[in-house]
């Protein structure tokens, strides 16, 4: 294959001041064998006008109203008329850096099918960027860095939306844009992970990521904590979870209990483990929290680990070292 064509979907819903320069960054591309399908997500600004504006000077980008009400009838609206060998998407109010495309490309070609190609990211914004946003790139960098991404697939989305790029063939194996399940990155990261798309590590900033208070990820309901608690249980009780060990659950803060609410809804038998003495002995939803020295007792348990804090994390890492039980097999962060 030579020179294939890249399908970029760009769901976009007013973000008409943010438009040029998310589209000139794909404009002034290196790589320039592409095509744009912008959907329209029922926009009340001039988003639509600027992209006319764009399409009307180029007959690579073409745009569409959205069929549904949006990101993820956006996106499936926009790959019902792609026709690329390769597929990427992209966010209206970031920028691609200049070989993005390019670097992309290349390593799927040189890796073949079955391989999803990440780049590294960078927030920016004209007021700062908070701490825990930067603890994030720095977090989710180093796992692109060397391919790494999976080891933490329950902390946070592994994944650089929208930065990554696939194969037609696996993208469409992994069932696309079809699930309407929220955040729709974090779900397709897993669906990238159930089918073995392998990743292909990365050590450059390909993407930069716009932060401003009324993003979509800051402000909508469907990435709301709890939406993301209910993917890392679905993907984890679906590919990980063993039904023969014994299940483990680990800290009784609000993340704590939504596992466990949603694992008693289920009817999934677990043990409750923490160490705040104010809480041990005491039920909640008519379990009983014990102390975590229970885990010694257990025939070869499997755990979810809900504890935020990081010096407790690295304590929890340590004693599941004097185990000898190993992480994605024996123990999984979801924080």
């Amino acid at each position: 294959m030579q020179n294939p064509k890249v399908s970029i979907c760009i769901p976009f819903k007013n973000t008409a001041h943010f438009l040029p320069e998310c589209l000139d960054s794909i404009l002034n591309q290196t790589y320039q064998n592409w095509e744009i399908l912008a959907i329209n997500d029922h926009s009340n600004d001039a988003s639509f006008e600027v992209l006319r504006t764009y399409a009307d000077k180029d007959e690579r980008i073409q745009v569409f109203n959205n069929k549904g009400q949006g990101i993820i009838p956006a996106l499936r609206t926009a790959y019902g008329q792609s026709s690329g060998e390769f597929v990427t998407r992209m966010d209206s109010d970031d920028i691609m850096k200049p070989n993005r495309l390019e670097f992309m490309v290349n390593c799927l070609l040189k890796s073949g099918t079955g391989h999803v190609v990440v780049g590294q990211v960078k927030y920016f914004s004209d007021r700062g960027i908070s701490n825990g946003y930067e603890r994030y790139e720095t977090w989710l960098n180093q796992l692109t860095a060397k391919g790494e991404n999976y080891n933490e697939i329950y902390k946070e989305c592994v994944i650089p939306s929208p930065c990554w790029m696939a194969y037609r063939k696996d993208f469409e194996a992994c069932g696309g844009f079809t699930p309407d399940r929220y955040p729709e990155d974090y779900d397709l990261t897993f669906r990238f992970y159930e089918n073995g798309l392998k990743i292909i590590p990365c050590d450059e900033v390909l993407h930069l990521w716009r932060d401003y208070d009324t993003r979509t990820s800051r402000t909508h309901e469907h990435y709301a904590q709890n939406y993301f608690l209910d993917i890392k249980l679905h993907y984890f009780l679906k590919l990980d979870y063993d039904k023969s060990r014994p299940l483990v659950v680990w800290g009784a803060g609000f993340k704590g209990k939504t596992i466990a609410k949603n694992l008693k809804k289920q009817e999934i038998n677990f043990t409750w483990l923490c160490d705040n003495p104010n809480k041990i002995g005491k039920k909640i939803y008519g379990k009983s929290l014990v102390h975590f020295k229970a885990l010694d007792n257990l025939d070869n348990p499997q755990s979810i680990v809900t504890v935020a804090n990081e010096d407790a994390q690295k304590e929890i890492r340590a004693y599941f070292d004097q185990l000898s039980q190993q992480p994605m097999h024996d123990y999984f962060f979801f924080c």
